[in-house]
């Protein structure tokens, strides 16, 4: 159920978005990245014989550290370490057979896939005419403004706040202040749209300002959510 107070759109003058999972496609994008280098290094002849199962496994991991580097509790550097190395292990390939170069090569040409959420462009077309668009991402820096500037997003938006540069993530209130010092903004007139649960939705809700939950997998709506989407062509309704 939606509860929407429609003064709430009357009164808005700042929209901050989410980038990756809410406007760009960051899970198709990995899934095209991730299937050219299961060729590129051969991943069948190191008995990883279905490029799919390791693409689950690898999400699965990436989604679980992604969470906790929202939190604070792991590094920039731990995420990177981490999430192909521990997808390889489990996997059955032995320590010393580990690609070295993985990582890297992943970081290096995922933020070049240009697939967006359905609808993306058509909405923010349409919402740039009528408010100031922002981007609040806990993405790291380089490949944040590679994705912004190979998918011809940076006209839509005023500002990129990226949590590298303001030294926390969301949901940590500070980069939300952060943002709204730097649009000029006040809480009242500002909505925030993204697809954490705990870094956009609560951590904007929490800091006083409205959000709009995107969820394009329909999971069953928590009962903190006021205001969700299934898909982005929704905010022309609203707006």
């Amino acid at each position: 159920m939606i509860i929407l107070d429609f003064s709430t759109t009357l009164m808005t003058k700042h929209i901050f978005f989410d980038l990756d999972h809410t406007i760009w496609d960051f899970d198709r994008n990995a899934q095209e990245t991730l299937l050219e280098l299961y060729e590129v290094h051969q991943l069948k002849a190191l008995g990883l014989h279905s490029a799919k199962e390791f693409i689950e496994r690898y999400t699965e991991n990436n989604h679980r550290l992604w969470a906790k580097y929202h939190l604070g509790e792991i590094s920039k550097e731990t995420l990177r370490d981490e999430r192909f190395r521990k997808t390889f292990l489990e996997m059955g390939v032995k320590p010393d057979l580990v690609p070295s170069q993985f990582e890297e090569d992943y970081v290096n040409m995922s933020p070049t896939k240009t697939n967006l959420f359905e609808g993306a462009v058509e909405v923010l077309g349409y919402l740039q005419q009528k408010y100031t668009l922002h981007i609040i991402s806990n993405g790291f820096k380089e490949t944040t403004l590679t994705k912004m500037r190979v998918s011809k997003l940076n006209p839509y938006f005023a500002n990129v706040i990226i949590s590298e540069d303001v030294g926390v993530n969301k949901p940590n209130p500070t980069i939300f202040q952060y943002a709204l010092d730097k649009a000029g903004a006040d809480k009242g007139e500002s909505i925030m749209i993204g697809d954490s649960l705990e870094a956009d939705i609560r951590g904007a809700q929490d800091f006083g300002i409205t959000a709009i939950f995107f969820n394009p997998l329909n999971i069953p709506q928590p009962a903190e959510v006021k205001w969700q989407i299934n898909h982005l062509n929704e905010l022309l309704n609203h707006f």
